[in-house]
């Protein structure tokens, strides 16, 4: 099986923690140069620095705001034009919890804002390399709610799904041109964003944490949240030249919990 991916060059988003941390010392194992991208210089520096690489592997990061459209286009840029980026990895913390009915107006702009927009943004600036090269992979890191929504996270549902749809379109208009675009749907994982759910189920429900832990894990079939590690390896796979003929998926990480097919 071709997993080598030596001599690409990665963008990896989100990447200071969690999945996306995860994906970029999956991708570096493969051979790729990685670029990890988000707010916190520091926790970016720390992340690059460990990356794993031989030979001519040459690992670096950037640091901005994925709500900072402009800003974001120039930075990305710019480095598209000193080093082409055949891989992209959409990923960002998801919206704050609630209802769709309660969330405000503004809510669901400033998640269009960090997650459609800004895939786009990042997209359109790296796109010219990967038609270049004849050869791209654009993952977008969403969540299992673009085919089971989930209770209490109205405008993330929301904006997922608007993602997985602007994917889809986006593979049928780029496989000719050697770029593939798939969607991994992470299941409860160990990361931030499940404490963050968990304190707000717990709050919502008057709950304790621990205990909304417990009924989360028993709905899972295989009895455990995920660990970040086994979903980046599932994003380096659909990176990989091995999976040059899957397109327009996406990919269900999540421990068999979602009852559909």
């Amino acid at each position: 099986m071709d997993l080598d991916l030596s001599g690409k060059h990665a963008l990896v988003c989100g990447a200071s923690e969690g999945i996306g941390r995860a994906a970029a010392h999956e991708l570096a194992l493969l051979g790729a140069d990685v670029t990890v991208l988000s707010r916190r210089p520091e926790a970016l520096q720390a992340v690059a620095a460990a990356l794993p690489r031989k030979d001519a592997q040459r690992h670096d990061w950037i640091a901005a705001d994925v709500s900072q459209t402009q800003a974001l286009r120039e930075r990305v840029e710019a480095l598209a034009v000193e080093r082409p980026v055949q891989i992209l990895v959409n990923n960002s913390g998801g919206p704050a919890g609630g209802s769709a009915h309660a969330a405000d107006a503004e809510a669901y702009l400033d998640a269009f804002r960090r997650h459609l927009i800004a895939n786009q943004v990042l997209v359109q600036a790296l796109l010219p390399g990967m038609r270049a090269a004849h050869w791209g992979r654009i993952v977008n890191v969403i969540s299992t709610s673009v085919r089971e929504p989930i209770p209490g996270l109205g405008v993330s549902n929301t904006v997922r799904g608007a993602v997985a749809s602007w994917a889809k379109t986006l593979s049928r208009e780029l496989a000719a041109e050697g770029i593939t675009v798939n969607n991994v749907l992470p299941g409860f994982t160990e990361t931030g964003r499940i404490e963050q759910i968990v304190r707000d189920r717990a709050g919502r429900e008057d709950r304790d944490e621990e205990a909304v832990r417990a009924a989360m894990r028993t709905a899972v079939p295989a009895g455990r949240f995920a660990r970040p590690e086994e979903t980046g390896g599932v994003i380096a796979f659909l990176c990989s030249p091995a999976a040059a003929y899957v397109n327009g998926v996406s990919l269900a990480v999540d421990g068999g919990r979602m009852q559909s097919i």
